[in-house]
């Protein structure tokens, strides 16, 4: 006699991987680096680098990003509806750096305007592209909330994205 395993029921020991772990699997996925953007409650910016972006519908153009709660971007991307995805370019890892951290300022060190549709930080000169998106839902995944946009506008140049894995930068060869 063969046992069946109910695949929606793990067993409770099944699913022991640590945060370290998991850290570990996923630098083994290269990815492009983003910063996700949105005007603040008084036009001001707010953001964050954000590599967990994943595009999830062509008709209509929808957009997943993965946003940490307790984050001031994420609450301003409540409150708005709004947000926009730079995409940095090959030259921007100091800037993926800084948004990555704890600086308060992150947003005196870039040159930032506000996007012609929806008015969210396109960051000018370190973006290989923009995307300006609204809000269509969202849901609370564990420490993270994973946010659905649909796009905009956009606005793409020639210049190569920039990529991390393994833990590093790396640029499009």
């Amino acid at each position: 006699m063969t046992s069946r395993i109910d695949p929606l029921s793990p067993r409770p020991d099944a699913c022991a991987v640590s945060p370290a772990e998991h850290r570990d699997l996923m630098s083994m996925f290269p990815t492009g680096v983003s910063v996700v953007t949105v005007a603040d409650d008084h036009g001001g910016p707010q953001g964050m680098t954000c590599t967990s972006l994943a595009s999830i519908s062509l008709r209509p153009p929808i957009l997943m990003v993965s946003l940490r709660r307790g984050s001031a971007t994420l609450a301003a991307v409540r409150r708005h509806g709004h947000f926009a995805v730079n995409l940095l370019h090959a030259r921007s890892q100091p800037v993926a750096e800084v948004f990555a951290g704890p600086e308060p300022d992150r947003f005196a060190r870039v040159r930032w305007e506000p996007s012609a549709v929806t008015g969210q930080p396109w960051l000018v000169d370190d973006s290989v592209a923009h995307a300006s998106c609204r809000v269509r839902s969202a849901s609370v995944v564990g420490d993270h909330e994973l946010v659905l946009g649909e796009l905009c506008e956009v606005r793409c140049t020639a210049e190569h994205p920039l990529l991390y894995g393994m833990r590093r930068f790396s640029v499009w060869t």
